[in-house]
């Protein structure tokens, strides 16, 4: 089995926070999307012939994509590749787009899973976050998804937002467990430095929240999904029983997956592949048949701490087995007292030679992945 990852670039505007790749500027997105569909035709052959079992339009905001630009996409991948029956195929939407007519089209077009980026239902938040949505249409796009039958939506919510105290947060998880949906991916606000949030943080106009504020509002999330019946089945996300991403699960169990359009990346096992993140010199390098991308070939040393970074954010943990005898990696014996120490302070646990991450693990999880990569 295999996935396929479209990264649709562009977004009505710049959110403060992000710095993944986008454009906000319209006038080349249908020549980009032709490019991106005649990506996937230059590389019919990248995942030999597997099965395709999940197909996921990131970006970038891809609910700007019209009917016929997700319905090019949708048969070009049909058409050069075998798809699973009951295939996922997920697309990231943002709340404004989101329209009763845009959701039939949606549905239309083949989609079944919808990634919403709701991120708060503060409107003061989603204002300092510069998104292009308000609080109300936070709430109504899910209800309208909802009544046009989507019935798998996984929604987007930021914590760790500057406050004077944990209330807002709280409210915000309120209002999302009163939607009923199915799955929920939590991420802390991160300050990257080429974005908005990163320059005025510099400058002293931006004051970020102290990382025990973010922790203590993780411990509250990880309480609150727990009392709702959520699962965390890795890190930053959360579903209720039966709702995984299977796409993004697959990323973290080290399935094979094509990435097309600019920024994109892929993975087939032994290498990674990094799209150039520059809409025209893709769609330049593409009318020539050219794929602009660069290729990292991965040593033994490079899967094995992919395989640890991965693992240890999921509730599979990591087999260190499978490290072993596949990697040639024993961290037991490499690690053997530094295991112990987690051990001790509750931090981690090994049973049946799998090693999980506990809540209090969690928060450490970057800094402890480190200390275990093999060099």
């Amino acid at each position: 089995m295999a996935g396929i990852y479209l990264h649709i670039p562009f977004c009505k505007q710049a959110c403060h926070y992000c710095d993944f790749h986008f454009s906000t500027s319209m006038g080349h997105k249908t020549a980009t999307i032709a490019a991106i569909a005649r990506e996937l035709e230059l590389r019919k052959d990248y995942l030999q012939g597997q099965q395709i079992e999940t197909i996921y339009f990131g970006g970038g905001t891809p609910s700007l994509l019209t009917q016929a630009e997700l319905e090019l996409l949708l048969q070009t991948i049909r058409s050069l590749a075998i798809v699973s029956d009951d295939a996922e195929i997920t697309l990231e939407a943002n709340p404004d787009d989101l329209k009763p007519a845009k959701l039939q089209e949606l549905k239309a077009a083949g989609i079944n899973r919808l990634s919403i980026g709701l991120q708060s239902f503060h409107e003061p938040h989603l204002r300092m976050m510069n998104r292009a949505h308000n609080a109300t249409e936070s709430l109504q796009c899910v209800k309208d998804a909802q009544a046009a039958g989507f019935s798998n939506i996984t929604v987007d919510l930021i914590y760790g937002i500057p406050a004077p105290d944990h209330s807002i947060w709280l409210q915000d998880l309120r209002t999302l467990f009163a939607l009923k949906v199915q799955h929920v991916s939590c991420y802390a606000l991160t300050i990257e430095p080429d974005t908005a949030l990163g320059r005025w943080s510099k400058k002293g106009k931006f004051i970020p929240s102290e990382d025990d504020f973010t922790a203590q509002q993780f411990e509250i999330l990880l309480d609150q999904m727990a009392q709702h019946g959520f699962v965390q089945y890795e890190i930053s996300n959360f579903c209720q029983p039966g709702y995984e991403s299977r796409h993004n699960s697959n990323y973290w169990r080290s399935v094979h997956y094509l990435g097309v359009g600019p920024s994109a990346h892929s993975f087939n096992g032994h290498s990674r592949q990094y799209n150039v993140a520059n809409n025209r010199k893709y769609t330049e390098a593409i009318s020539q048949q050219l794929i602009p991308t660069v290729i990292e070939e991965l040593t033994i040393a490079d899967q094995a701490n992919d395989y640890l970074l991965t693992t240890l954010r999921t509730i599979w943990g990591c087999d260190l087995n499978q490290l072993r005898n596949k990697y040639n990696y024993d961290v037991l014996a490499t690690h053997h007292l530094y295991l112990q120490q987690l051990q001790q302070k509750e931090l981690a646990t090994i049973q049946n030679n799998v090693l999980h991450l506990t809540d209090k693990g969690k928060l450490l999880a970057d800094q402890i992945t480190l200390d275990l990569f093999m060099e």
